[in-house]
């Protein structure tokens, strides 16, 4: 059976941050820790998963100069994350010297390198969107031709749409891991900031390896049901 799960994408207030991992450590594996969080306290939100005995998936998208996101993806390896994410428009050498500088890293520490998620276009972005920013293909593939980049970097993961699922398993095989954001369960009503969504049930049959969900468990009623909902969607 393949790698697979939920992750709660923490993108809330500090405050609201450690009383929701609190309140659902027994119940969710992997926190997501963004930018939004990162940046109003720091590694102390990596501590407080850790301290629940839970994981972290940091989320801060990494893009810049080679050697720059290497040596930040160094320093998380050193925070002992289960996995972090960086921008594939970054480019070859980027993403390369990413995956190589964790395992470095890793290797010296002694523990588990973290996943390394190369972030293809962001759930939000339309074909219209990318045609501003001067990328004159689809989302689809502008996400296959950065997928083939990802993957010859050496990158273990990859984050796309729901959509671009069965395109990715076509095109890198099995091995990658997937992790899917903009994710509604289908009795949401609605899609916030995102614009190409999926069910937790149509991801997983598609192939993806986890499902990336943060609104629609936060701000549930009764947060454990719903993510109980999802497990039981997703098996």
């Amino acid at each position: 059976m393949r790698e697979r799960g939920l992750i709660l994408a923490l993108d809330v207030e500090p405050g609201v941050a450690r009383k929701t991992i609190h309140a659902l450590k027994d119940h969710i594996e992997i926190f997501k820790i963004g930018n939004r969080l990162f940046t109003a306290f720091g590694p102390q939100v990596v501590k407080w998963v850790h301290d629940a005995g839970r994981k972290v998936f940091l989320d801060l998208k990494f893009h810049d100069i080679p050697v720059t996101v290497a040596e930040a993806c160094r320093n998380a390896a050193r925070m002992k994350v289960w996995g972090l994410t960086i921008h594939t428009s970054g480019g070859f050498a980027m993403m390369r010297e990413a995956q190589a500088a964790a395992a470095d890293e890793s290797r010296k520490l002694g523990v588990r390198k973290p996943l390394i998620f190369g972030v293809t276009v962001l759930t939000s972005l339309s074909k219209s969107d990318l045609k501003e920013a001067g990328v004159n293909a689809s989302p689809q593939a502008q996400v296959k031709r950065l997928a083939l980049l990802a993957q010859k970097a050496g990158l273990d993961a990859l984050v796309a749409s729901g959509q671009e699922i069965e395109m990715l398993r076509a095109t890198v095989g099995q091995k990658m891991v997937l992790g899917i954001p903009g994710i509604r369960p289908a009795d949401a009503n609605k899609k916030d900031d995102q614009k190409r969504v999926m069910t937790p049930e149509k991801a997983m049959k598609l192939g993806a390896n986890y499902v990336i969900v943060g609104r629609p468990i936060l701000e549930a009623k009764n947060k454990a049901e719903t993510i109980h909902q999802i497990m039981r969607a997703i098996k």
